[in-house]
């Protein structure tokens, strides 16, 4: 999943997901997945976009706003207050059980008799699609008796995909909780014989809990609405949920009832413990409980100051719901805050929030350099040093029908690109009409450009369903007995996942099969063609060095087959910003086999490429963060759909006649891979997150593009491109100074 893909699996949803999984009474649980973060360096499946969001809980560039996480935290939180469900067995599940109608499905799970008194009740949709209201009581055992809840009348209800846990008999430190409809968050000792808990639920529904008269005698101490009633030796309370909140105060038990979503913003945190306990959960160790902050990370109690570490996005009040000790300041990543008292004497605080104002780069007015980087179809271009594909044999379990393998990792070729150059001499007669058949595999979502010499035959902007493409290309008119050379561009899109005896990982990636031959007509015949086959001499290039990649800190998957890769060009220090001033606009090398090279200044935006081919743009820029800011930033590319207007006469008349938008693009950040490929007829993504370490924060960085023109009309990005702040968070994390460990560019000895 991607983008808005992720509200497929939103916040309910994987509530009746994972509470499924709890009324089995699981012990370890394994989450797929909490943070995906990005398929950096070609690192994905062909099925996949560089972003590994995958619709997960902390978002890409490591934001919480989604549902999903919130109800993570709620669910944790629960289970890190209840210790009866690690003890809890799982009873049968059926669907109309303890008194509920039909269509909901309850489980339960029995401490009662397995070293606790504390019941569990899974509940949710005994369809779990279902999208419908319904309404149902339950009939549940208790310390008290046989009890059907509500008590107080009306009913509970299941809105959608839900799942509720309710609870019978559940330990809040020392008080019984003989039951609750609301589900619980999460409780905590304060200070002395004080405790806390918060319960929850979703607007608009009915809700009930029962304690025992011992307790004490509820009394509404904040909002209102909240139906009391004793029965026997209980007290009931009972409520329908609001945005506002309601505390009861029930002798030494403060209970707050909440609306779901207002519990997200609640936070509950550990105290440090000394060993052997030190960060691992316990009931042992003290707890405070926040309200309010867009993530709190820790605290710490000195000498009756409590010390918290978090962040904002927004000028925050902080609540401190308990303490387990007094306090009397208190201090947010290390800087002390006026506090006051509210009416129910928790602890308030405001914190003001004043973003920085960023510089950020104009890629439309900073200068780019350019240069080529498909100089293979050149006339003059010396390929001596590619790699024969001489292969009579391969180890793929998809057998050959080429007479030498074509298959790219028979060479030692994986990843981004390929290239692949056929040789051949045309056939000595003019009355002749070569045609090439020919399968390329790339992928999902593959493209390929196929040239003759220096002329684009065909190129094939892919598809989301295809991973193999065919074309049947006749060649123009041929000089006879004439050396000719075919340069074919392939996207290597990634490997597929594997299925379990299907070999689909092994699929290969390349030249999957082809003939070319040359059809002629005698002079003396009466209509009959004769077929004569033409051999070509292949030699292909993936990244420089294939297995045996030469830039071992940014990975084996970094780079492709593109000469601007192949130089190490994307790596900072390259050509042209390794001579200071910037002096010359050619770039020589030490290699009878690598051409040299102009650089010239143009824009990836407001010019681009006039044809297709393949342009390498570069620039640099310096950036300052503050410290304690926490900005993610990604590079948006916003495509080739800007208004007609916007547009010139050429690309006007490429658009009408369908083309000028077929055109892919790769990013690299300080010659990290960070975008493979943007792909402008298919998309999705068009946002790459680069994090904090990758980009440098607070120093220079350069940029690198190439852009693909799959068309004759050529391509620009003229929707623009730009770096923009997902968010501005002020943050009491600190960021590593340094960026990322990896080397500056050197000449590379053999690169062609």
């Amino acid at each position: 999943m991607f983008g808005a893909d992720h509200q497929l699996g939103a916040g309910l949803e994987k509530t009746v997901q994972y509470k499924n999984a709890y009324s089995f009474g699981v012990k370890v649980f394994n989450v797929y997945m909490i943070y995906g973060g990005t398929n950096w360096g070609n690192l994905g499946y062909h099925g996949g976009y560089t972003s590994y969001d995958y619709g997960a809980s902390i978002t890409e560039d490591r934001q919480i706003w989604r549902e999903k996480y919130h109800e993570m935290k709620l669910e944790a939180n629960f289970l890190k207050a209840s210790p009866a469900y690690l003890t809890a067995v799982g009873g049968h599940g059926e669907n109309g059980t303890y008194g509920v109608p039909a269509d909901i499905a309850v489980t339960p799970l029995f401490g009662s008799g397995n070293g606790t008194q504390t019941n569990f009740y899974v509940a949710r949709h005994a369809d779990f699609t279902s999208t419908s209201r319904t309404s149902y009581k339950l009939s549940l055992k208790t310390s008290h008796g046989n009890i059907t809840i509500p008590q107080l009348g009306g009913s509970l209800a299941m809105n959608g995909r839900d799942s509720k846990i309710h609870v019978t008999d559940f330990d809040v430190g020392g008080i019984n909780m003989i039951y609750s409809s609301a589900e619980i968050f999460t409780w905590t000792k304060g200070v002395g014989s004080r405790r806390i808990l918060i319960l929850y639920g979703g607007e608009g529904e009915l809700n009930e809990a029962a304690f025992p008269t011992s307790a004490g005698t509820p009394e509404t101490i904040e909002g209102s609405g909240i139906l009391y009633r004793r029965i026997g030796e209980t007290w009931v309370l009972q409520w329908h949920v609001t945005p506002t909140r309601r505390i009861v105060q029930i002798g030494a038990l403060k209970v707050y009832l909440l609306w779901r979503n207002e519990a997200y913003n609640y936070w509950s945190l550990e105290l440090p413990a000394p060993a052997p306990i030190w960060n691992y959960t316990s009931p042992s160790k003290s707890s405070i409980i926040v309200n309010g902050g867009y993530l709190i990370r820790t605290a710490s109690i000195h000498n009756k100051q409590l010390q918290l570490t978090g962040d904002i996005n927004s000028t925050t009040t902080l609540e401190i719901i308990s303490t387990p000790t007094e306090i009397t300041t208190l201090l947010f990543n290390n800087e002390p805050l006026h506090t006051n008292k509210s009416p129910t004497g928790t602890l308030l605080a405001t914190i003001p929030f004043h973003p920085p104002k960023l510089t950020l780069p104009d890629f439309s007015t900073l200068p780019w350099y350019y240069t080529d980087s498909l100089p293979e179809l050149s006339p003059t271009y010396n390929d001596t040093l590619w790699t024969s594909a001489n292969h009579t044999s391969t180890h793929n379990p998809l057998n050959l029908t080429t007479p030498t393998s074509l298959y790219a990792s028979d060479y030692g070729y994986h990843t981004s690109s390929l290239i692949y150059r056929g040789h051949f001499t045309s056939p000595p007669h003019t009355n002749t009409t070569p045609t090439l058949n020919i399968t390329l595999v790339g992928g999902a979502g593959f493209a390929h450009s196929i040239y003759l010499n220096q002329t684009l035959l065909t190129s094939w902007p892919g598809s989301g369903s295809n991973q193999s493409q065919t074309s049947v290309i006749a060649l123009p008119s041929l000089a006879p007995s004439t050396a000719y050379t075919f340069t074919i561009l392939i996207d290597h899109m990634g490997q597929d996942e594997e299925a379990p005896g299907t070999d689909a990982i092994k699929y290969p990636r390349g030249i999957l099969s082809y003939t070319f031959s040359s059809s002629s007509t005698p002079s003396f015949s009466l209509g009959n063609n004769t077929t004569t086959p033409i051999p070509i001499a292949w030699l292909l290039t993936g990244n420089l060095g294939g297995e045996q990649y030469h830039d071992l800190a940014r990975g084996p998957r970094n780079e492709g087959a593109l000469f601007a890769e192949r130089q190490g060009w994307h790596i900072p220090g390259s050509p042209p910003f390794n001579t200071s001033p910037f002096s010359s606009h050619t770039t020589n090398t030490s290699s009878p086999t690598t051409p040299s090279l102009p650089w010239t200044l143009l824009s990836p935006s407001l010019t681009g490429l006039s044809t297709s081919g393949v342009g390498f743009f570069k620039t640099q820029f310096a950036l300052h963060v503050p410290l304690g800011w926490d900005v993610p930033m990604g590079f948006v590319f916003n495509g080739s759909t800007t208004p007609s207007t916007n547009k010139t006469t050429i690309e006007k008349r490429a658009l009408k006649r369908g083309e000028g938008n077929n055109y892919r693009v790769q990013l690299f950040v300080n010659g990290f891979q960070f975008g493979n490929q943007q792909v402008n007829n298919l998309g999705p993504q068009t946002n790459f997150p680069v994090p904090q370490g990758i980009l440098n924060y607070n120093g220079l960085n350069t940029v690198a593009l190439t852009i693909w023109a799959l068309d004759p009309s050529g391509a620009r990005l003229s929707g623009g491109f730009e770096l923009r702040p997902n968010a501005t968070i002020k943050s009491g994390y600190r960021f590593p100074s340094d960026v990322v460990a990896a080397p500056q560019w050197t000449e590379r000895v053999g690169a062609y």
